[in-house]
């Protein structure tokens, strides 16, 4: 088992998703035991890619339901196409045959449109990865459904059946805690927590993900990431906002940060007025070397 985990964390590193042994255990038993996988932690901190890269480590398509608030059973799971459906009724209209038949015609397969949970259950071929993305967006309705199809990976349409999954798909739901989560949604899933990276994991995040990165650069940007984390922002900056700016300051053709640049690229990481101004007064007054060191 060490060496599947072992074997696991390699995978994602080529995939290049900087890990720890935590996050390639909790990957690991999600796949092993077929249990959904509930990632939660700061915004930016990487929980989406944790499905991207597990669906090419697999060799598996993803299929991703992003959430958001008045997401419902419909949108999810599945619609009939009425502008199909009504051409047909107006090219049959004249048809000999009995209205029954007609009627099952436009409530067959070849109407219906699959959403992503359906997709995910009728999907030929390797198992997908399904990625529930910001679960917590939607209400507690939506997550009593889901509930309902992650026990069985099946669904009931009226006009067709039940549907069955022929292979469950691997999934991956992630949440930034907007609100609590239900316990009985809780207790389906395996849980993993990601924090926000110690200096060294970020320094090799961002590394791997922004190649041109002078070495001195990435250093003071990692230092300066970790020291804003400690101030009393608005909105605290992820990994995200760091890969960002560590791209911007390599089209700039940076080779170290100082007060003006920093100032000038403010917006590739900070994502608030209130925050913007807190550290454009810091700068100003000259504490860009206390907000570089280690210590901030």
């Amino acid at each position: 088992m060490r060496e599947d985990i072992r074997r696991i964390q390699e995978l994602m590193e080529r995939e290049g998703y900087v890990t720890d042994r935590a996050v390639a255990t909790s990957v690991y038993l999600a796949t092993s035991l077929g249990k959904p996988l509930l990632v939660e932690g700061h915004p930016g901190v990487g929980k989406t890619d944790i499905a991207k890269v597990l669906a090419r480590v697999l060799d598996g398509d993803l299929i991703r339901l992003q959430c958001y608030e008045g997401l419902d059973a419909t949108t999810a799971l599945y619609e009939w196409n009425y502008p199909k459906q009504l051409l047909h009724i107006k090219l049959d209209e004249h048809s000999a045959r009995p209205v029954d038949q007609r009627e099952a015609d436009i409530f067959s397969e070849a109407f219906l449109l699959k959403r992503p949970l359906l997709q995910a259950i009728t999907h030929q071929g390797r198992p997908p990865v399904l990625l529930i993305d910001e679960v917590d967006r939607a209400d507690e309705e939506f997550e009593a459904f889901l509930l309902e199809v992650l026990s069985d990976f099946q669904v009931s349409i009226p006009e067709v059946g039940t549907v069955r999954a022929a292979q469950k798909p691997a999934v991956v739901l992630t949440s930034n805690r907007s609100r609590d989560l239900s316990d009985a949604l809780r207790r389906r899933c395996l849980y993993l927590w990601i924090d926000y990276p110690t200096l060294d994991k970020e320094l090799r995040i961002v590394r791997a993900r922004v190649p041109g990165l002078p070495e001195r650069l990435a250093l003071e940007l990692t230092t300066f990431m970790q020291s804003l984390r400690r101030m009393k922002l608005q909105k605290t900056p992820g990994v995200a906002e760091s890969l960002d700016w560590a791209a911007a300051l390599v089209s700039l053709h940076a080779s170290h940060l100082d007060a003006a640049l920093v100032q000038e690229t403010l917006g590739c990481f900070l994502k608030d007025e209130a925050d913007l101004r807190a550290l454009s007064a810091r700068l100003a007054a000259g504490e860009l070397a206390a907000l570089a060191s280690p210590l901030g």
